[in-house]
């Protein structure tokens, strides 16, 4: 019940929360220069052919009247239209959705499974040759550029080698039905194989670059967390019974280590599906990042205004979802 209590209390906490961000986020895309009309337009539309769809979109009203209606359609579950496609956004955003979902998940497999045994093996084996490599290692991720590394990845795999494809979700000689929009669902569901192998090949290069920082910081998080966590009475105290090294670490002490590694697991996630935007460009990769920074310079603000409430949602709950975490990892943490 303290469980189901403290889950509902979050949630009511979620709505000032992003009532509060929809009003900041609506004040500064209105802050753009540039006018909306004038660019669905162009710049040799009459000033009567502007005015006319600034009224009909309704930019000639105060801007508190502007948000008041945003705030109705929200409300009510629609997200508008796009000024640019002229197509309801809870019909566009989906794809681009399941786009950055899909990077996202392969991403954060990628640094978790690196990430936490390198932290792991690098605390159990303090000040060794490993330790000094997979720190050295993961400064480099975490200083490295993003889009420096993906053009690497792209001139050596896909130019060089001609390993993996550089750019996009599939191929486009033999394209995925989509059916759920997460490719590697859509080939299973399909029974196509082949195309699952394309699919997952697709995702391996930008799935590094963009998991990259995140199993930097991943690894050195674990690292601090089970030097500390290893210096401990109940640790020394399994050692002491017998139990054997592997069974000490990865029974014993990693669990209890795991708080401030679910907490960075969760961030990084929540920072991953407000989408890539040069990880996205670089790979042609049709995520949510791509779509919003293409919204922008379209001045599309319902799309730019819906994609960054949606994402902040996202957000939101992956938190909630990693507290929650926090009493299965550790039964001390008591929810009130």
């Amino acid at each position: 019940m303290a469980l189901l209590s403290y889950t509902i209390r979050r949630i009511l906490m979620l709505i000032p929360v992003l009532f509060g961000m929809s009003i900041v986020v609506f004040s500064i895309i209105h802050a753009i220069p540039g006018d909306p009309a004038l660019t669905i337009l162009g710049e040799r539309a009459s000033a009567k052919a502007v005015e006319e769809l600034r009224e009909a979109l309704g930019l000639n009203q105060p801007w508190y009247l502007q948000y008041f209606h945003y705030l109705k359609d929200i409300l009510t579950g629609n997200l508008g239209v796009s000024l640019h496609t002229k197509v309801p956004i809870s019909q566009e955003i989906g794809p681009y959705l399941a786009a950055t979902a899909e990077l996202t998940v392969f991403s954060m497999l990628f640094a978790i499974i690196i990430g936490v045994n390198a932290g792991i093996i690098s605390a159990w084996k303090q000040n060794s040759w490993f330790d000094y490599i997979a720190m050295l290692v993961a400064l480099i991720g975490v200083s490295m550029p993003i889009f420096w590394l993906g053009l690497m990845e792209q001139w050596l795999f896909a130019q060089e080698l001609k390993w993996l494809p550089s750019v996009g979700r599939d191929s486009t000689r033999d394209p995925v039905m989509a059916i759920t929009h997460f490719y590697i669902i859509d080939t299973i569901i399909a029974g196509k194989w082949d195309q699952l192998r394309d699919v997952i090949d697709h995702l391996i290069l930008p799935s590094i670059a963009l998991g990259t920082i995140p199993m930097a910081i991943i690894a050195r998080i674990t690292r601090s967390s089970m030097l500390e966590v290893m210096r401990s009475d109940y640790i020394r105290t399994a050692r002491a019974k017998g139990l054997g090294q592997f069974f000490v670490i990865y029974k014993h002490a990693l669990k209890n280590a795991l708080i401030p590694v679910l907490t960075v697991i969760g961030l990084q996630t929540g920072l991953l599906l407000g989408g890539a935007v040069l990880t996205e460009t670089i790979f042609g990769w049709p995520g949510i990042g791509r779509y919003i920074y293409t919204a922008i310079g379209n001045r599309d603000y319902p799309v730019i205004q819906s994609g960054i409430l949606v994402i902040a949602t996202i957000f939101v709950l992956i938190n909630l979802l990693v507290d929650l975490l926090y009493a299965y990892v550790d039964p001390r943490i008591k929810y009130r």
